[in-house]
């Protein structure tokens, strides 16, 4: 099992910055994924970026040169820093690990999200 908890949301104003963290605990392989999604007011949750064990990282386009996404190994701790923040960014955020346990098993595990929140 692994234990996902998310930290560092919070109220911003519009152009703000925020800095969200993911600590994850229990069985993590070395070889992994860590995802940040987001669940806009009434809408669909939607993946913002991705970091993968290798090192290499993928971003939404809505995240694209406002959003950095960075890992701790050492620590199990995934983090993302959001700049130039918009009202559009205002969701709960939910940090996801993905991990393949043989080939022919893949877990996923949610964080219980944390809320951001942009005013204009």
């Amino acid at each position: 099992q692994v234990q996902l908890v998310e930290s560092g949301g919070g109220l911003v104003q519009a152009g703000g910055s925020l800095t969200l963290s993911c600590a994850a605990s229990g069985n993590i392989f070395k070889i992994n994924t860590m995802n940040w999604h987001r669940r806009p007011p009434g809408k669909q949750r939607e993946l913002v970026a991705s970091m993968y064990s290798s090192g290499s990282t993928n971003y939404a386009d809505s995240a694209k040169g406002r959003f950095t996404v960075s890992r701790d190994n050492a620590k199990n701790t995934v983090y993302l820093q959001m700049n130039s923040l918009k009202p559009e960014d205002t969701g709960v955020y939910y940090c996801n690990l993905v991990q393949d346990v043989s080939i022919l098993r893949r877990d996923t595990y949610w964080g219980q999200g944390t809320q951001v929140t942009v005013s204009s």
